[in-house]
């Protein structure tokens, strides 16, 4: 039972004393180097042997090795020469991402006597990535009505570097409507919103074209840009307007029912339900001449309704306002004068006032025998009448005043030569197609 517990003792002694020669065998110090990311493969540390006072011409024989760091073997060493070098390109944001530092931590063995070292590489961040945006369009509708002071976030451009190398500022390409101001995040995140420094105008600009470009502290410093495109939206600030705010026009009184008047056309600078134009007629507008014309309210077209009639109305005037669609609409008008002109469909009239018959064969000469009147309702040349009688009578007309005329004895008579005349009176007018 004794000799058991000797045997017991001798044997923890034993392993004790193995474990200790094993942490003994293990550097406690940390060999550390620096180098920056994207060095070439082939690109020299450090000598690791001379650094860590190794006899270089048993490396070999030692078996010396340095372990994987996840599956990629970035650095090894040269037996033959000691050097540390790189044998795979390093991108420090591919292994250590948005950290503000970057280490591999390796250990170097040795066998024959064993001997482990710890060495730290810190990975060093260079300049190598440009900012980038998510996006490489942000599309912003705002409506013209928009206020100055307005604020409106972008997307956030991002740069996988670190430190100095990483995002410092925007700028805005120049705009008279817009600004921006930078902001920082909970995180450090740096990102710009616009700000609306004018009023707009969608009917002057109905589209804002910027250029947002995001800026690193690098040396020297790399960008990245996106377009901002700002739509304007419409809101209805445009009143409908006419070509003419006055229309003088003529028909003739023998048009059709239907015919086409005028093609009114008012214009709205908005858009969509804000320029959509209806026509109406004002209060101001008689019903007789509405009556008379029809006035489309989608075209504004203005068509013959009724019979027109130079002799019983002349002149038609009318109020047409046009109004937009919008939610609080706007409107305005325009004064249209239609005069009829006359055309030569009345016949001329004639009426006897007074008329002596028989008469005495010894009557004097410039006795007045008959009276008659003459008229025409046309107008102008229209309603200009000739009255005349048959040559070779021994009577003549004789105007006494407007429209009237005397018949006058103008020869002796001889009743025994001609015991009676009759005596034929024609009107005509002076219209292009006369009437008698």
């Amino acid at each position: 039972m004794g000799s058991f517990v000797i045997m017991q003792s001798c044997k923890r002694y034993v392993l004790l004393a193995i474990v200790l020669s094993f942490i003994r065998n293990i550097s406690t110090s940390m060999t550390h180097y620096s180098i920056p990311e994207e060095m070439k493969e082939g690109s020299v540390v450090a000598n690791l042997a001379t650094d860590l006072s190794l006899d270089v011409t048993t490396l070999n024989q030692r078996k010396m090795r340095l372990d994987i760091i996840a599956n990629k073997k970035y650095l090894d060493v040269n037996k033959e020469t000691g050097e540390l070098i790189i044998v795979e390109k390093i991108d420090r944001e591919n292994i250590c991402s948005a950290k503000s530092s970057c280490y591999l931590r390796l250990e170097a063995t040795l066998e024959n006597p064993l001997r482990i070292f710890n060495i730290e590489v810190e990975i060093l961040d260079m300049n190598d990535n440009a900012p980038q945006f998510r996006r490489d369009a942000i599309h912003l509708d705002i409506s013209e009505a928009t206020p100055k002071g307005e604020r409106f976030s972008l997307s956030n451009a991002v740069d996988p570097d670190v430190g100095s190398n990483s995002l410092k500022t925007y700028h805005l390409s120049e705009s008279e409507h817009f600004n921006i101001e930078l902001n920082t995040g909970r995180e450090g995140t740096k990102f710009a919103e616009l700000i609306l420094t004018k009023a707009l105008d969608r009917e002057q600009q109905a589209v804002h074209n910027l250029i947002l470009t995001a800026v690193d502290g690098g040396t020297p410093a790399r960008s990245g840009t996106a377009s901002v495109i700002v739509h304007v939206s419409d809101t209805n600030d445009n009143a409908p307007t006419f070509n003419k705010a006055n229309y003088s026009l003529k028909i003739m009184e023998n048009s059709p029912i239907g015919s086409v008047v005028v093609h009114l056309n008012a214009t709205d600078l908005d858009e969509g339900s804000n320029s959509d134009i209806t026509y109406s007629y004002s209060l101001y507008t008689s019903e007789k001449t509405q009556e008379t014309f029809n006035l489309n309210p989608s075209t504004g077209e203005i068509t013959v309704k009724g019979m027109l009639n130079y002799e019983d109305f002349r002149i038609y005037d009318m109020e047409v306002i046009a109004t937009d669609k919008g939610a609080n609409s706007l409107s305005s008008q325009c004064t249209v004068k239609i005069v009829v002109e006359d055309m030569n469909d009345n016949h001329p009239e004639i009426s006897i006032k007074s008329f002596q018959s028989p008469v005495n064969e010894n009557i004097e000469l410039d006795t007045v025998i008959a009276v008659v009147s003459v008229s025409d309702k046309d107008s102008g040349d229209n309603g200009v009448v000739d009255l005349h009688i048959p040559d070779n009578m021994p009577f003549k007309l004789r105007e006494s005043s407007d429209n009237y005329y005397e018949l006058v004895v103008s020869e002796p008579l001889d009743r025994e030569k001609v015991p009676e005349y009759d005596v034929t009176f024609t009107v005509t007018d002076r219209g292009f197609s006369s009437f008698i």
